[in-house]
């Protein structure tokens, strides 16, 4: 539920209180996405930090949040790549608090569009986006293996070498950050504008598919790739031999190619030829220093992973709720016993032991989008297919963003899907397959 207040004015963005230089907190890792924890006028939420949006937004407050905002004036805004407006909320004079940094005059955009619901899609509560509002600030480095944001007033961070460090040359557009990086196929190498967007899940997003996109043979398949807050984005999934952020090289890499159409405000910085997504970053611990305009890599231990897209074609969300019934204990006490039929060992009983059940409500986990010829396809699932068991284990039991890094992980896998559709329970088996 949202309301509105009066404003209190402060100073302008996040700054430490009391001396304080630096400040660590951790966050949760879904789907490649970093997930923070914040707070928005006294209510703790969730926020994706985004270095591909400039505005913080709010959307998927439920009545349960409650949250208060101040100043709020309505206004049409749009989403990436996407001419399409959609109703907002202007907010302003909002204090907005992540860990020890605070700011009292914070600016959030409410989004109202029901298509919209990242945490249906990622299985966990979110609530809102944060990007340059909060790295404008602070020097941020983000340690994707231990799962923790450290944060530094910039003019009290002290920049130290690193041999095994790549640097690069930070330009801004709109508050967004892009670098200069080299991506590599068939043997060329050619030197392209990426926005560093931790926001997107993917490792390489690339506008221009007609150095890369082959009918004959197909190298290629057409897929959902995301969300924005204008609905769902949809283009082609394929792989290029690799690529390279400076001394550091990514072999055979994925790669996608949104959809775009005729007015797209998706390439509006100069030769802008696509964006570095989380499956690429997820492998450095990365510095971002907007001020001194410089971003800094240094690989991890995820660095020489594979880089795999969904094997089984299916994007899962929470759809309303089940009721469960669940089996807890068996109960000894007052249990009935009679004499045994005729033919068992003389002064033998039978024992009628009652079970104990639980009911309780989970979420109901469903098939939000299912790719054309895809492993889960061919055995006969469709969207909008109730999920009730994978591999023997009830859906309700995993998250979400579990059940896409299972079908994610290795080709070759067993699948075992128990489905419900019009009330028919069915179990069908396929195999995670790489088409490319």
């Amino acid at each position: 539920m949202l309301s509105q207040g009066l404003i209190s004015y402060a100073q302008i963005g996040f700054s430490f209180e009391n001396g304080v230089k630096k400040d660590k907190i951790s966050f949760e890792l879904i789907n490649n996405l970093v997930v923070i924890p914040i707070e928005l006028n006294g209510v703790q939420l969730s926020f994706l930090l985004d270095t591909g949006v400039n505005n913080t937004i709010l959307f998927g407050v439920t009545q349960a949040d409650s949250i208060s905002l101040n100043a709020a004036v309505p206004i049409k805004i749009k989403g990436l790549g996407n001419e399409i407006e959609v109703s907002a909320i202007k907010s302003s004079g909002n204090t907005m608090s992540i860990g020890d940094a605070k700011d009292q005059n914070h600016t959030v955009f409410v989004v109202f569009n029901e298509m919209v619901d990242f945490s249906k899609r990622m299985g966990i509560p979110i609530h809102g986006i944060i990007g340059s509002n909060f790295y404008r600030d602070f020097v941020v480095k983000t340690n994707y293996n231990s799962k923790r944001i450290t944060f530094y007033t910039p003019d009290k961070f002290k920049f130290k070498k690193c041999r095994r460090c790549e640097e690069f040359e930070i330009e801004f557009y709109k508050n967004k950050p892009y670098i200069k990086a080299n991506v590599l196929d068939d043997s060329l190498e050619q030197e392209s504008i990426l926005l560093v967007d931790s926001g997107s899940s993917d490792a390489l997003w690339l506008f221009d598919e007609n150095d890369f996109i082959e009918i004959t043979p197909k190298n290629y398949f057409e897929d959902f790739l995301g969300m924005s807050i204008t609905g769902g984005i949809f283009g082609k999934r394929s792989r290029i031999d690799g690529l390279v952020l400076g001394n550091f090289t990514l072999n055979d890499i994925t790669v996608a190619f949104p959809k775009i159409i005729e007015g797209d405000s998706l390439r509006m910085y100069k030769n802008r030829a696509g964006s570095i997504g989380g499956e690429v970053l997820k492998r450095f611990t990365v510095l971002m220093d907007y001020q001194s305009r410089r971003m800094l890599l240094r690989a991890n231990t995820q660095f020489k992973r594979p880089f795999n897209y969904n094997l089984s074609g299916l994007t899962l969300e929470y759809d309303g709720t089940v009721q469960i019934k669940e089996l807890q204990d068996i109960r000894s006490e007052g249990m009935n016993m009679k004499n045994s039929n005729a033919g068992k060992n003389v002064g033998s009983v039978d024992v009628m032991i009652d079970p104990i059940y639980s009911l309780f409500t989970a979420p109901k986990v469903v098939i939000a989008e299912l790719r054309a010829n895809s492993p889960a396809a061919l055995a006969g699932l469709k969207r909008g297919d109730a999920i009730v068991k994978v591999n023997g284990k009830y859906a309700y039991k995993y998250k979400i963003y579990e059940l896409t890094a299972l079908f994610s992980s290795k080709e070759g896998r067993k699948i075992t899907i128990e489905y419900e559709r019009d009330e028919v329970f069915k179990v069908v088996d396929f195999i995670l397959k790489r088409i490319l």
